[in-house]
């Protein structure tokens, strides 16, 4: 069984976590299955970019992303060759590394400090 390995996060995962992951599932709904709560604002139906992850380790074991995905990650902030919308990315079978941004882009975002 894969894992996911998720780098520290201030507010989201300070400490950093290693995760079990199933093969196919997505990566935005295995963090929100282990309680790290990764913004998601559209429900993770591909139409904003809160859900933004760059893949250190592990991006070629992921699905190919589609052209919808590729054109919303340019409006991403801190966009960077191996960034994924994590509730597009399906889990393969390797381990990876990913590093959830500092910053999304989310005007419709409650309690933010």
């Amino acid at each position: 069984m894969p894992q996911i390995i998720v780098l520290p996060h201030l507010e989201l995962c300070p400490e950093g976590a290693a995760i079990e992951a199933n093969t196919g599932d997505s990566i935005c709904d295995t963090l929100l299955n282990n309680e790290i709560d990764i913004e998601h604002a559209c429900d993770q139906v591909c139409a904003c970019t809160t859900c933004h992850v760059i893949i250190r380790e592990g991006f070629k074991s992921l699905n190919e992303s589609s052209e919808k995905e590729d054109d919303l990650l340019d409006k991403a902030w801190g966009l960077e060759p191996n960034s994924r919308l994590s509730c597009q990315a399906l889990v393969g079978k390797e381990d990876i590394v990913i590093e959830i941004p500092k910053y999304s882009i989310n005007m419709a975002k409650e309690g933010h400090r």
